[in-house]
């Protein structure tokens, strides 16, 4: 049992006096790190043995979906209706919180993959069943050969039948607001012609802000708008601006970009 005081929450068993958000913060950590590595030490030799990594994805995501909950997280998405059928679609999604990725990626239909940091890689078990799972590392400033290396991932990932999540800002936004966009993903949907799928998310920026590990557990809304053909745009950068603008349409005054 434990009580509410002044932001804290106290422990009647003794364990001291943390901050409330951390709470949630743990509860997400604790469901990760038991069912995270046993889900991996059963399902990874699985996959290899039938060479079909679909029922460990849907594990992996319903561990994912399960530490958002447990946290507090409840989730609501809109627009499933946008996505084609029997298309592979790149999703790009406004990026606020380290939460966007464990909220967005299991509510997509699908299998999906994810343009993410090298350095996710290198964790054990996750990093693997990731590679299994044609997840795509990407280096921050990353030379022209490296980032063409993950453009020609993420294009054999969709030409295999899996759809791409990418937060096109590269980082999440300081202040909750739309920010600027990196053009790599942009010249993955001019080259492969897969339609884009704007997403808008909102409420993960005041449940766990840039710099803090805490979590407010609260509502994350998940908005997918109608899917944006490259072909039909003449430059990237008007197809930069069509998406920016299709997002930012879709998200709340305080999040919108100043300019």
């Amino acid at each position: 049992m434990a009580r509410q005081q002044r932001g804290f929450r106290v422990s009647r068993l003794g364990y001291g006096i943390l901050p409330s958000g951390m709470f949630s913060t743990l509860k997400l950590i604790f469901v990760y790190v038991t069912l995270g590595p046993l889900a991996g030490l059963i399902g990874i030799p699985y996959t290899l043995l039938v060479r079909d990594i679909s029922l460990l994805y849907r594990v992996s995501m319903w561990i994912a979906h399960a530490g958002v909950r447990a946290a507090g997280i409840r989730t609501e998405i809109f627009g499933l209706e946008h996505v084609p059928v029997e298309r592979s679609c790149i999703f790009m999604c406004n990026h606020v919180s380290n939460l966007d990725p464990p909220v967005v990626l299991p509510l997509l239909p699908g299998r999906s993959s994810v343009l993410l940091k090298k350095e996710l890689m290198s964790i054990p078990i996750l990093g693997l069943a990731m590679r299994m799972g044609k997840f795509i590392p990407v280096e921050r400033g990353q030379k022209r050969e490296a980032a063409k290396a993950s453009v020609l991932a993420a294009a054999e990932a969709l030409r295999s039948g899996l759809h791409i999540l990418v937060f096109p800002e590269g980082t999440r936004s300081l202040d909750g607001r739309l920010s600027t966009f990196k053009k790599g993903p942009f010249y993955l949907a001019q080259e492969t012609l897969a339609p884009i799928i704007p997403v808008a998310i909102s409420g993960t920026e005041k449940m766990m802000k840039k710099g803090s590990a805490a979590i407010t557990p609260g509502v994350a809304r998940v908005q997918l708008l109608p899917a944006i053909e490259s072909s039909e745009y003449a430059t990237r950068e008007e197809l930069i601006r069509a998406v920016r603008a299709a997002i930012a349409a879709a998200l709340p005054e305080d999040m919108k970009p100043l300019s």
